[in-house]
């Protein structure tokens, strides 16, 4: 990895081309340089010039075969324009000064030297030249090539004015550690203790997206001990700080349900890349500190988490300004759901259970048999494999009742309607009543969910409840 070579493709002889043309240097760098030393695909490609930017890419867009539109964002000096699959952004080189109170930087003209200066991390500070003098030769001046080698997160200039200059990249410093599993530097992890409080000016909605991407990250875990030991997390989720800790009374301790929640994560991790699916692991416990109680016979229970964490998602979501839509719900119900697999593993369970876990679980049933086998973290090797044969088991039965019953997201084939018009009702409680004993007794098996078998049932209860047929369906 001592050099890094650009891939054999025509945009970058055109950069080079239009450079020369416009009369500017020009480079390639930051994360596209990054990932082309790490072997990871990228399509992304940053040039900076030094000089206009927006002139820059007006003048690779003439060039191009297609005169790809040239999007402008004045605002910022940029200018960006899609060539097939790659994706170009321009900007001239720049020089960044920042107040105590914003993150947002007074941007000036500056050298190549002064944009390198400006960036995260050393392994973002890398270039390669589009100058004909010196095409394809490799720019590192703060040895980022070497940290790479080492794997090794560390900023190029002094580590505190970086993170108070910028707050949002200690937690792209997280981020970074957690994609790669690279470690970061001593001094660059103090200077994130030492300026963390400096996070509360960073918005929302930029903390929680840098957060997703370390939930993505092949093992989640390693990001959120980093955001714990450095203090970030009880700052930007302290709900999730709180399940840190034991507490032994009597020689009774209870585990660790941080470390718990994190081991959940990554089993998640290892069968799903599923965002919403590793935040209902991140979520599964989340009640367990408001509901802990010991008691002198059972030792510390947690009565009631898991409903207690369902009603806790809407808001957990709406602080983290995550969305309040459908993943929210999903999240929300597997929350919920997560002991009931667990309930079953008894040889003892009856259908009736099996059909009321498919009712309520509807179409995300295997996500969530895999946050509750993922949920298994005991370190009793056979104890493991006792609960996962048993999930087996399980999920054959789960199988097995669905392929019979076709209960998953099942609605009754009696419908509310069918009731008022059967026995000339308004919209009522009693309605109401007909309808949940119908889907009670459908759950419990005593009715097949067929027309006649239902209707006639739906007739009996009527008559309990002194309601007189007036007309038949359809009729």
């Amino acid at each position: 990895m001592d050099t890094i070579k650009l891939p054999e493709h025509p945009i970058f002889d055109t950069v080079a081309a239009a450079a020369a043309e416009v009369g500017v240097d020009a480079y390639v760098i930051g994360g596209f340089v990054r990932d082309l030393a790490l072997k990871r695909p990228s399509k992304d490609i940053d040039v900076v010039c030094v000089g206009n930017g927006i002139e820059l890419a007006e003048r690779v867009s003439h060039k191009l075969p297609h005169k790809p539109k040239v999007s402008v964002f004045k605002n910022f000096g940029t200018a960006m324009l899609r060539s097939g699959e790659w994706e170009v952004e321009f900007v001239g080189a720049r020089k960044e000064s920042y107040v105590e109170h914003s993150r947002k930087p007074e941007v000036e003209t500056g050298t190549l030297e002064d944009d390198l200066k400006r960036r995260d991390f050393t392994i973002n500070a890398l270039g390669i030249s589009l100058n004909e003098s010196s095409y394809g030769q490799l720019i590192d001046r703060f040895d980022g090539l070497k940290d790479m080698k080492r794997k090794i997160i560390r900023t190029p200039l002094e580590p505190g004015i970086t993170f108070s200059d910028d707050p949002l990249r200690m937690m792209r410093a997280i981020r970074f550690a957690s994609q790669l599993n690279f470690d970061i530097a001593p001094e660059t992890f103090d200077a994130i203790i030492d300026n963390k409080e400096r996070i509360k000016i960073v918005s929302q909605e930029r903390i929680t997206d840098e957060l997703n991407k370390i939930v993505l990250s092949p093992k989640p875990s390693y990001g959120f001990k980093l955001l714990f030991a450095s203090g970030l997390l009880q700052l930007i989720f302290p709900k999730m700080a709180e399940l840190q800790g034991v507490e032994t009374v009597k020689g009774n301790t209870h585990k660790d349900n941080f470390y718990h929640t994190l081991q959940v994560l990554d089993n998640v991790a290892e069968v799903s890349d599923d965002l919403w699916l590793r935040w209902s692991a991140i979520l599964h416990d989340i009640a367990k500190p408001d509901t802990k109680r010991y008691h002198e016979k059972v030792g510390w229970t947690f009565h009631g988490h898991e409903e207690r964490g369902a009603r806790m998602v809407p808001k957990l979501f709406k602080d983290l300004k995550l969305p309040l839509n459908e993943h929210m719900k999903f999240v929300q119900k597997l929350v919920r759901l997560h002991l009931r697999p667990i309930a079953l593993v008894k040889d003892t369970v009856t259908d009736s259970a099996i059909r009321r876990l498919l009712f309520e679980a509807g179409d995300d049933i295997e996500a969530l048999m895999k946050l509750c086998r993922a949920d298994i973290t005991s370190k009793n090797d056979s104890k493991v494999k006792r609960y996962l044969q048993n999930f087996d088991k399980v999920e054959k039965r789960l199988v097995e009742v669905e392929e019979s019953d076709k209960l998953r997201n099942f609605q009754p084939v009696i419908t509310g309607e069918i009731i008022m018009e059967t026995f000339d009702l308004k919209p009522s409680k009693t309605v109401g009543e007909l309808k949940e004993a119908l889907t009670e007794a459908i759950l419990e098996g005593t009715v097949k969910n067929e027309f006649g078998e239902a209707f006639a049932f739906l007739l009996k209860k009527g008559k309990e409840l002194g309601l007189r047929q007036v007309n038949s369906p359809n009729s």
